[in-house]
């Protein structure tokens, strides 16, 4: 399942609310109690005095044994890297660790926030290769949120496009709102 839409339609507060990150106000969220969740964030920001290397990362989130760390640096191509500052990885690099990460857990379904932010075009094809290979090798439930329809529509079974809430005001309302293109057309009309 792909999540699209413009920059503050909520794709993000949707995952979020989804799974259990905040809280939503409206309505109710049923998960399966057993359902495990792999996570990876659009950012995670990290402080280059803070002494976090790729090996610390990856028990972040739980305990693992250093077997099942192993598999899930190599399923991502990272098991070469030794254990480096995180600073010191390339955008691509970090993506793909913050989904060994969440690959660690086994999950049931993953969740991916824009995984190719930041990341060029090459290194995004293979981003969404991997994600695939992984989808098919673990038979785990994907959610994806991106901007991008065509790799949205190339990559998911399904996609839901999200619209941000200024653009769904009732037309009769939009003459009220004093920014709104209806609001400056009303105004011009005789």
């Amino acid at each position: 399942m792909c999540l699209i839409g413009a920059n503050g339609a909520g794709k993000t507060t949707c995952a979020k609310a989804v799974l259990g990150l905040i809280e939503i106000s409206e309505g109710s969220i049923e998960r399966a109690p057993s359902l495990e969740v792999g996570y990876v964030p659009q950012k995670l920001p990290f402080s280059p005095s803070l002494p976090l290397t790729v090996r610390r990362l990856m028990t972040l989130t739980g305990r693992f044994d250093d077997n099942v760390i192993d598999e899930a640096l190599k399923s991502v191509g990272l098991d070469r890297l030794g254990d480096p500052p995180v600073t010191t990885l390339s955008g691509g690099e970090l993506q793909r660790l913050l989904l060994a990460r969440a690959l660690a857990h086994r999950p049931d379904l993953l969740v991916l926030d824009e995984p190719d932010q930041g990341i060029d075009i090459a290194g995004a094809d293979r981003l969404y290769n991997l994600i695939e290979q992984i989808r098919n090798d673990l038979g785990c439930g994907i959610l994806l949120i991106s901007h991008d329809l065509q790799r949205a529509m190339d990559v998911g079974d399904d996609v839901c496009v999200l619209v941000p809430y200024e653009h769904d005001v009732p037309t009769e309302d939009k003459a009220r709102i004093p920014n709104s293109s209806s609001a400056r057309t009303s105004a011009s009309t005789p």
